[in-house]
């Protein structure tokens, strides 16, 4: 099902901006990364001791077309600098004086760069000046790309789920490679739909496969302090970042493509919400969940390279990025703002049933009717028609985590739901598709009405991939409550569960939109980036 010819155009496309830009008869894709190796120029050496350093490397975020925050850490106390152009020569230069990286923010600090060409391949350089001795550390060179401000062909990349179950950076099978697999496609940016971190997962120096095909294999993780147990302090949780970013091929991606982050449970701890109840549980000595909430909150926001909301509600995690004419992404927050998890059948919305909440549904309803992009995705850090368990209530019953309950009419946080599909079709607003991870496999699912217990909606797509480097799961069982469609996917099918990356089912999602025609074309990947499944959507303007 694969569009050979228009995979063709967009890469081709890519090279002859790249030629332009840079100077050079032609640039392969995956070749940024050489690119920007070449522009760091030798600087005279001072001891490193002496200098700052920045070992978490750099990343941008929420790219639009003129604007994108900039990131990085120092190990000390420093100021930021950062300079950027349009080349990688740096002929061009503009400097920008950065914010000072304290102790009260684990040293992290950021820049929001403004007024920058839209469509354009930005470069830049980030060094940290020490506050106490004003030796400056050595240029750390990454790169990112605007969103076209006219139609222009667009490709990212979207998954999920990062460094959990225990299986963290394994330096003898190359680190998380899937991250590199995803940096060789050269994408304009990349969706994080949550689960960043694996707070409540603590990283184990071997652990040894008990079953499948590598029966036997001893796994070995590089280890830290903050990883070898589950994430209570403040300093526990900032250490579950640090430790992801101490994988080359983490690093490496983050510096070249812009990402948009969400997050889920376990930035905080699995599965949680205000009905969450870790008094039995013995890993943990802080059994108040809302102070860990709290913790993870602040060491989530320290490292996402998002921009801020407001002083309104400055913790606000959903928001909209405009892409240009072809794309709007609404990223949502099924976590803050849901009542706790229960067995999810109340008939009326109340403070039990509410998922998204009445202020993030009004503000998806009016961002998503006046939208003007072809294509509108929805950043969803859940599914919409798998049921997702999460142990029995006080009655028996089974509770549920995700949005679907079994089948039957829409009930429970399924009522918030279809309320947003039926706002959709009632408002005529075309082209939506809905884009997920949580569940450790991948899948794609078409929504039919005809098919459905509700359906007052226009059919739809959700395309669902992960996990980066951590345990395989599933599949899930479908509920027919909006009348969901298995077309794809690949899971474990002998019941085994928790299965080492080193088995290969990782996963990523490639979206790719063509400038000329508007067609939306998906590849669901593995951990190679080799398809697995492909569609092409066409746009409807009527």
């Amino acid at each position: 099902m694969k569009d050979i010819s228009m995979t063709s155009h967009l890469k081709n496309n890519r090279r002859i901006v790249l030629q332009s830009i840079l100077g050079t008869s032609t640039i392969a894709l995956g070749g940024m990364h050489q690119i920007l190796a070449y522009a760091q120029a030798p600087t005279l050496i001072t001891s490193d001791k002496n200098r700052p350093k920045s070992p978490s490397g750099t990343q941008t975020g929420d790219v639009n077309t003129n604007s994108g925050i900039l990131w990085s850490r120092s190990d000390r106390e420093a100021k930021m600098w950062v300079t950027w152009d349009t080349t990688q020569s740096f002929s061009n230069p503009k400097v920008i004086s950065g914010p000072y990286a304290l102790e009260s923010t684990d040293f992290t600090s950021r820049v929001d760069l403004r007024g920058l060409p839209s469509g354009q391949d930005i470069f830049y350089k980030v060094t940290y000046e020490d506050l106490k001795t004003g030796a400056k550390s050595q240029e750390d060179i990454g790169h990112f790309r605007t969103s076209p401000a006219q139609k222009k062909s667009i490709r990212f990349l979207w998954s999920g789920d990062t460094a959990g179950q225990g299986w963290g950076i394994n330096t003898d099978l190359g680190g998380m490679t899937i991250y590199e697999s995803m940096r060789k496609l050269n994408p304009d940016f990349f969706i994080h739909s949550g689960d960043n971190i694996y707070a409540d997962g603590p990283i184990k120096a071997e652990v040894t496969i008990s079953e499948g095909p590598l029966k036997g294999m001893v796994w070995k993780n590089i280890v830290t302090e903050e990883k070898s147990k589950v994430a209570e302090t403040l300093k526990e949780f900032r250490g579950n970042y640090r430790y992801n970013m101490m994988d080359e091929n983490v690093r490496r991606f983050n510096s070249e493509i812009a990402q948009i982050w969400q997050w889920d449970d376990h930035e905080v701890l699995n599965n949680y919400s205000s009905s969450k109840d870790i008094s039995a549980d013995t890993r943990y000595t802080e059994k108040k969940v809302p102070l860990l909430v709290a913790r993870a909150t602040r060491a989530f926001l320290e490292n996402a390279p998002m921009r801020w909301y407001s002083q309104q509600e400055e913790e606000r995690i959903y928001r909209k990025i405009s892409q240009g004419p072809l794309l709007d992404i609404f990223v949502i927050d099924m976590r803050s703002y849901r009542g706790g998890n229960s067995y999810n059948r109340q008939e009326t919305l109340n403070a039990e049933s509410q998922y998204l909440g009445p202020v993030q549904i009004e503000w998806l309803k009016t961002e998503l009717k006046n939208s003007k992009a072809v294509w509108k995705v929805i950043a969803s850090d859940m599914p919409l028609g798998l049921l997702v368990e999460d142990g029995k209530d006080e009655q028996g019953r089974m509770k549920f985590e995700a949005v679907a309950n079994g089948n039957g009419p829409a009930l429970g946080r399924e009522i918030e739901i279809a309320d947003i599909l039926s706002h959709i079709k009632r408002q005529k607003i075309r082209n939506t598709v809905w884009l997920t991870a949580d569940t450790h496999y991948t899948a794609a699912h078409y929504f039919n009405p005809n098919l459905a217990q509700f359906s007052d909606f226009d059919p739809f797509w959700e395309f669902m991939t992960g996990p980066l480097s951590s345990g395989t799961f599933g599949p899930n069982q479908p509920d027919n409550t909006f009348g969901v469609e298995v077309k794809f996917q690949k899971a474990p099918t002998d019941g085994r569960i928790n299965l080492s990356p080193a088995e290969g089912y990782q996963f990523f999602g490639d979206i790719q939109i063509d400038g000329k025609t508007s067609e939306l074309l998906v590849d669901l990947r593995d951990s190679k980036g080799v398809s697995l499944w492909s569609t092409k959507l066409q746009p409807k303007f009527v």
